[in-house]
């Protein structure tokens, strides 16, 4: 897992010279010094925020994933066979305006919503490939029901068209497409307009929030999170459940945004309205609304936000004593994607600590809870990196020690 086809430093070093940029003027481009980005470029300094990684790649006019490998090549052919699945996806949503491929008559939109209760529970469990081979099938049905359907089933069909594009650029992220995460953005961006739901053309902003910090797009974001809040805020006002479960989820992605800046106050603020969002849902009464645009808000998922947050802003000791304040039973309570990348950050945070046993116990619970999701991130991998070379170093020194007080020769 630690071997890689080329190493990051050396992706940083290439994708510079390219330019023909100096290291002092990469530097400055963001905001470090020439001896640091020297030390990333030998090797001797791990890129293990991702906010770092986006700011290096917006200075050096590339994508974050051409630093960091992704997709990562698996040694095994059957741990590829994903990249198919996302070659039909990609056809699909090439010709989405073009007259859809599709035998026989497409189901009612009842029934595609069913479908993606199963997407839901596979997005749940991180299961990023089993969700790509679904969706081929999903996009094409929906696209021909809303050839045919006219009225509120027409727009049902972009809805279902919308969500299902939400799915792939989860996916995408998560294995690591850039052309499929782009594509899955603008086609749910086209298909949210046409469905007549506002919440959905929120859920399509906010997903272009995250694809906006690949280029370290701080402001941007949070402009783009504001403009979506304020579609839906009389929603929100008025009790409507699937817009309060946005909100807060807007307000998270934009927390998120506001610590990439380094905006405290404002990244606290959101984590606030968010906490605030949860308490209505907590509270509601009456049965649980079906969450069709696949939104993983709760008052658990707050929680981690506000640890993850604080790594963020590179502050591990804030993160550690939020994580021994939060709830373990709602913390539990989240599906394992999330669990997972919340074990990855808890991961780094006692890296940075200097607690290399628990930084490891945490990244062996992170992968044990989402294999696919951990194995594959750039991140995860970096943390491990760390580890073992700390581990190598620590070795290293006990046995130039005890050479020396048994008076061996090097």
């Amino acid at each position: 897992m630690l071997e890689e086809r080329e190493s990051v430093g050396k992706r940083v070093r290439r994708a510079r010279l390219r330019l023909g940029m100096p290291q002092a003027d990469l530097a400055a481009a963001i905001g470090k010094t020439q001896g640091w980005v020297s030390k990333v470029e030998k090797g001797l300094i791990e890129l293990d925020r991702t906010s770092t990684v986006n700011r290096l790649a917006a200075a050096l006019h590339c994508h974050p994933n051409d630093l960091v490998e992704r997709p990562y090549v698996a040694g095994k052919a059957s741990e590829n066979q994903w990249q198919v699945s996302a070659a039909s996806i990609l056809r699909e949503l090439r010709r989405y305006d073009l007259a859809p491929t599709f035998d026989g008559r497409p189901r009612a939109s009842a029934e595609l919503w069913q479908e993606t209760e199963r997407l839901h529970r596979l997005r749940d469990a991180a299961a990023n490939v089993a969700i790509l081979r679904v969706l081929p099938d999903l996009l094409r049905e929906a696209r021909a029901l809303a050839e045919v359907a006219t009225g509120r089933e027409r727009e049902e069909a972009f809805a279902v068209y919308s969500v299902a594009c939400k799915f792939t650029h989860t996916a995408a992220h998560a294995l690591g497409h850039p052309e499929l995460i782009a594509m899955a953005c603008e086609r749910a961006a086209w298909s949210a307009r046409l469905s007549g739901d506002p919440v959905t053309i929120a859920v399509a902003d906010w997903m272009r929030v995250r694809d906006m910090w690949a280029t370290a797009d701080w402001d941007d974001a949070l402009a783009l999170s504001d403009q979506a809040l304020f579609s839906i805020e009389r929603a929100y006002d008025s009790g409507d459940t699937l817009a309060v479960r946005a909100w807060g989820t807007l307000h998270l992605r934009a927390a998120v945004s506001a610590a990439r800046a380094g905006n405290r106050s404002q990244c606290e603020e959101r984590i606030r309205y968010a906490r605030e969002a949860a308490e209505r849902i907590d509270s509601a009464d009456g049965p649980p609304v079906f969450d069709r645009h696949s939104l993983t808000f709760s008052s658990g998922n707050v929680q981690i936000h506000g640890i993850s947050v604080q790594l963020e802003m590179g502050d591990h000791q804030t993160a550690l004593a939020l994580n021994e304040r939060a709830d373990p039973q709602q913390v539990t309570a989240l599906p394992n994607s999330r669990r997972g990348h919340h074990r990855m950050d808890l991961a780094r945070a006692w890296l940075w600590d200097g607690n290399r046993e628990n930084a490891l116990r945490e990244l062996e619970n992170a992968e044990r809870i989402a294999p696919q999701l951990i194995r594959n991130h750039p991140i995860a991998r970096a943390t491990l990196r760390r580890i073992v070379y700390a581990e190598r170093t620590a070795t290293r020194e006990k046995l130039r020690r005890m050479s020396d007080r048994f008076h061996l020769d090097g």
